[in-house]
């Protein structure tokens, strides 16, 4: 009797969040891609937390986001992620406690809360859960692709590195 309660139990958390929601969804890992010079401290789709993502660099594998499994015209997802735009004093040690302290929370007030409604691209049989790209001025775009950021059938073309432009787009 243990072993097929230990059986059971196994299957149930292999299964992951793959079970999650009803039979209509399917669940997909969070993946996230920064072209800009700041950190992405979180991201959430749809109140799913996320990776964090260093400046150009790439995070994910966290699970997860639930998508319909079949696509419909509308499907958007909900975005919120936090910068930080480094702009707080230099670090000033451990040693003394309170300036430290101090420090702390000046780069923890620092820090930029972001959030965006965008469209889900088409996806058909084939998706991967879904990654989501920083560009600069607080825009994002999302794919649900399986390919590799860089691969010739990828569909966000953008470079990794962009910089911030003097002014954004309103």
């Amino acid at each position: 009797m243990r072993k097929r309660i230990f059986t059971i139990l196994v299957i149930l958390m292999m299964s992951g969040c793959s079970q999650a929601g009803s039979s209509d969804y399917t669940a997909g890992d969070i993946r996230g891609i920064n072209h800009t010079a700041n950190v992405i401290n979180y991201v959430k789709v749809n109140g799913r937390g996320g990776p964090n993502i260093s400046a150009y660099g790439e995070g994910g594998g966290y699970c997860c986001v639930m998508l319909p499994l079949k696509w419909t015209p509308g499907l958007k997802a909900r975005i919120e992620w936090e910068v930080d735009p480094d702009t707080a004093s230099p670090f000033p040690g451990y040693q003394d406690r309170e300036k430290y302290k101090k420090w702390e929370k000046e780069v923890k007030a620092s820090y930029q809360k972001h959030s965006a409604i965008v469209d889900i691209p088409e996806y058909g049989k084939s998706r991967c859960g879904i990654t989501v790209h920083f560009l600069p001025c607080n825009q994002v775009k999302v794919t649900t692709v399986c390919e590799g950021y860089g691969t010739p059938d990828y569909p966000i073309k953008e470079p990794l590195n962009m910089k911030e432009p003097a002014q954004c787009p309103q």
